[in-house]
């Protein structure tokens, strides 16, 4: 298999329909029961993977359709977890801010049941390609809320709770591969916000070493998947906060590249790159001989479709970085973090999906 394994790919979640969102708002007013929520969820699903299919991918997933956000159904799931209030907030390019929820450790953490492998075991049977499947990477349950991750005693200290949440994950992805799960990419937005001076501040702010931060998440990335099944394919994708279309950070990945890239334990990594925001590609000159990029260079948060020479020419560009034969390309991010989604609609997204997989075959055939 190539690295990246796809030339086209897309980062995970897509616009949901409209009656799936408001099978969403039915059920937590208690207007329909479960069986008739998972029924829905259920023919969305099967009409995301035809959608994908239709588009010409080769690696399709379940639209993330049975979440209400990227990360909300693993927390859910994952007993021990409560919901609190986040530490950083969303923008826009206009200075309109919006707040949001982080995870927080009440009591020692439990996995009794799926948190994402039942969403493979559905997705396989109803497809022959590679079936792909997301989850928050470990930074996700610290990073949010700092300093108050967790209640107070819980944890000796943070290596102690990295090992819990590793063993966590080494159980699941094990559900998943025996689901037929073949590439699970890790969302990693705290990374991601790290490369922000802003954000760095704030952090410092709160009693924690921006620099050992780093080393820890990517640390526990690799506990994560230690002794994972053989055949997994895994991935990292960096997102500086993807919520109606704001952001949670700005900055290029040179102050995670060299620790990222060269450390974790992971084929290829999906990189937002679709804003001047995300900075430019020297920072690839950090990927290995053996890892691969995807170019997250279509946006996902506006309906504008990019253009197929400026994507090729993108493309060219970063290939002064790193070898073009380990380049892929797909939008910057999901395109519905969210149950609510992005400010597009299904044609636009289809459009821009259709658009990646268009310029991977002219480019790499």
């Amino acid at each position: 298999m190539s690295v990246p394994p796809f030339r086209a790919d897309h980062v995970g979640s897509l616009l949901r329909p409209a009656a799936l969102r408001q099978a969403f708002r039915d059920r937590a007013a208690g207007r329909i029961d479960d069986a008739s929520f998972n029924a829905i969820q259920d023919a969305a699903i099967r009409d995301a993977v035809r959608l994908q299919e239709e588009v010409g991918l080769q690696v399709v997933n379940d639209g993330e359709f049975r979440r209400g956000s990227y990360w909300g159904r693993f927390v859910e799931r994952l007993q021990g977890l409560a919901i609190g209030a986040a530490r950083f907030r969303f923008r826009d390019d206009s200075g309109v801010e919006s707040a949001f929820t982080a995870p927080i450790a009440e009591a020692p953490l439990r996995r009794t049941v799926p948190l994402a492998a039942d969403e493979v075991a559905f997705v396989t049977p109803l497809t022959s390609r590679t079936v792909k499947v997301t989850m928050p990477a470990p930074s996700t349950l610290h990073f949010y809320a700092g300093s108050g991750f967790a209640r107070p005693g819980l944890y000796p200290d943070l290596d102690a709770y990295f090992a819990e949440l590793a063993a966590i994950y080494r159980a699941e992805i094990a559900d998943i591969a025996r689901a037929g799960g073949r590439y699970i990419q890790f969302d990693e937005v705290a990374l991601a916000m790290l490369c922000d001076p802003t954000v760095r501040e704030l952090v410092r702010a709160d009693g924690l070493d921006p620099t050992r931060l780093i080393t820890l998440y990517v640390e526990a990335l690799n506990q994560a998947i230690d002794g994972a099944p053989p055949g997994i394919v895994f991935a990292v994708h960096m997102c500086r906060g993807n919520f109606r279309g704001r952001y949670l950070s700005s900055g290029g990945y040179d102050d995670v590249a060299e620790q990222l890239f060269e450390r974790a334990e992971v084929s290829h990594f999906l990189l937002e790159y679709d804003t001047p925001r995300a900075g430019d590609f020297s920072p690839l000159r950090h990927i290995p001989r053996n890892k691969g990029v995807v170019l997250g260079l279509v946006s996902s948060k506006v309906p504008a479709l990019e253009p197929v020479d400026l994507l090729r020419r993108r493309i060219d560009e970063a290939s002064r970085d790193v070898d073009i034969g380990r380049l892929g390309i797909s939008p910057q991010c999901g395109f519905a973090s969210t149950a609510a989604g992005n400010p597009l609609s299904k044609a636009d997204m289809r459009a821009k999906l259709a658009r990646c997989v268009e310029v991977a075959n002219i480019v790499w055939g």
